[in-house]
């Protein structure tokens, strides 16, 4: 991903706007906001039928990107008439060009400014149980040859071809969330599909991140099907964890860091680690299963820290890792004031940049992060840091980190640039949805 996204902007209201995509990665440790009280909730879909879908038209021109491979049609490159207006959020319907030809079916919402997502370029497919049922079948295909447990991300939204759609397999426990309109709509044969395909003891329905208020949806978080003990196990990396699935942030674990957790698991043999932000236990647990001396994790979520504390019993690392309730900021200037020094200091926040606006101040936070973690790293030692904030670019991201370990007084390498695990697939034409960033560093 790349400093800068160049989106188009459509007028509204008489206000110019610049169109910013709703992705998976959006829901990725934000925090979930107010909603407005106007929110609709999603009404079931009738069956479709190709032959009488209502269609859409692009404006004269404007087909181009979508023929190139993009998913994606807003707003300003659409005919709004009074037709395209009416029609309800997440209808289904046919796009086509300016001379009637179909350009494919798509999820549409006229109240948005990502009006239209494809969902297959052949406008013949009905959509319905069947064609949710081979798109989750063939995500479901991949991941079980890239992973021997069930435990990852089944659904990666556009990559997989199911847009607004995020599915997380704990093993026979599903979580779903649903960040757009027409997928909410498809709800009921999505469900009957995993159903049928994984016969899972329990669903959980997480619809509660903010991408939803940008679609008119409601938010919520129930169990849509089954029984679900609180919390469930996660297997990961040899490993044992424990995940809330209703209650934890995202939906429940963080399946993108797993390759980064083992990568740097493998450095923690004889080490002192420090883990700033260490949610429930991830990085912090598996450094010490490698042989650290001695972890330190440090979150502001007593929850997260319960389950954190949990996991190292599970695990039986309890003596080596201790867990601290604090902000990250706040103690790593303390730990750095004391002298306090770790071989090796992992920093995984939360998003820093919920909009674009807030680049600026998400780098300055990026910056200051590198320094105070910079700070308490000791010679020679290994300093993990990530970014999954979507509008942060890669090269933003490594000069913030470059000026905080200046300011520190501290020089080393980057020994490995990496994103999201393979379960977090990037659609070919949607570069910018590789939005987590890491670097991992060894500091002089």
């Amino acid at each position: 991903m790349h400093g800068g996204h160049n989106y188009p902007t459509a007028v509204r209201d008489g206000k110019t706007h610049r169109l910013r995509p709703v992705l998976a990665a959006d829901c990725c440790r934000n925090h979930i906001g107010p909603m407005s009280p106007d929110a609709i909730a999603p009404r079931a879909i009738v069956a479709d039928n190709p032959e009488t879908r209502p269609s859409v038209t692009l404006l004269a021109g404007r087909h181009r990107r979508a023929e190139g491979g993009h998913p994606w049609i807003y707003s300003n490159e659409i005919a709004m008439d009074a037709g395209a207006k009416s029609l309800a959020p997440g209808s289904l319907v046919t796009l086509r060009r300016t001379d009637a030809s179909p350009l494919g079916v798509a999820m549409f919402n006229p109240h948005t400014l990502l009006a239209a997502r494809l969902l297959d370029r052949d406008m013949t497919r009905p959509i319905g149980r069947r064609f949710i049922a081979r798109r989750i079948g063939r995500a479901l295909k991949l991941r079980e040859r890239l992973f021997d447990m069930p435990f990852y991300r089944l659904v990666h939204a556009e990559a997989d071809g199911l847009p607004g759609l995020v599915i997380d397999r704990f093993g026979a426990v599903l979580v779903v969330q649903s960040n757009a309109a027409g997928m909410a709509r498809l709800e009921t044969v999505m469900l009957d599909a995993l159903g049928e395909l994984l016969s899972p003891e329990a669903i959980v329905l997480r619809n509660d991140s903010p991408a939803r208020e940008l679609e008119g949806l409601a938010p919520e978080a129930r169990l849509a099907s089954g029984r679900l003990d609180r919390p469930v196990k996660v297997h990961e990396n040899g490993a044992v964890f424990r995940a809330d699935l209703l209650g934890g942030q995202k939906t429940g674990w963080f399946f993108d860091q797993r390759d980064n957790r083992r990568f740097v698991a493998a450095l923690a043999r004889g080490a002192r680690v420090l883990d700033l932000y260490c949610f429930t236990g991830g990085f912090a647990v598996q450094a010490a299963r490698a042989g650290a001396v001695a972890v330190l994790g440090v979150d502001r979520s007593e929850p997260a820290l319960a389950l954190a504390v949990e996991t190292a019993q599970l695990n039986g690392v309890a003596e080596t890792c201790s867990f601290r309730r604090a902000e990250a900021f706040a103690e790593a200037a303390r730990l750095a004031a004391l002298g306090e020094r770790f071989d090796i200091v992992i920093a995984d926040p939360p998003a820093f940049a919920k909009s674009r606006k807030d680049v600026g101040a998400a780098l300055r936070g990026y910056r200051k992060l590198a320094r105070l973690a910079g700070s308490v790293t000791a010679g020679g030692g290994i300093l993990f840091v990530a970014s999954c904030s979507f509008h942060v670019g890669a090269a933003e991201f490594a000069e913030a980190v470059r000026r905080g370990l200046a300011d520190a007084g501290r020089a080393g390498r980057i020994l490995r640039l990496a994103g999201a695990d393979a379960d977090h697939p990037i659609h070919p034409a949607l570069p910018e949805t590789a939005y987590l960033k890491t670097l991992t560093l060894a500091l002089d």
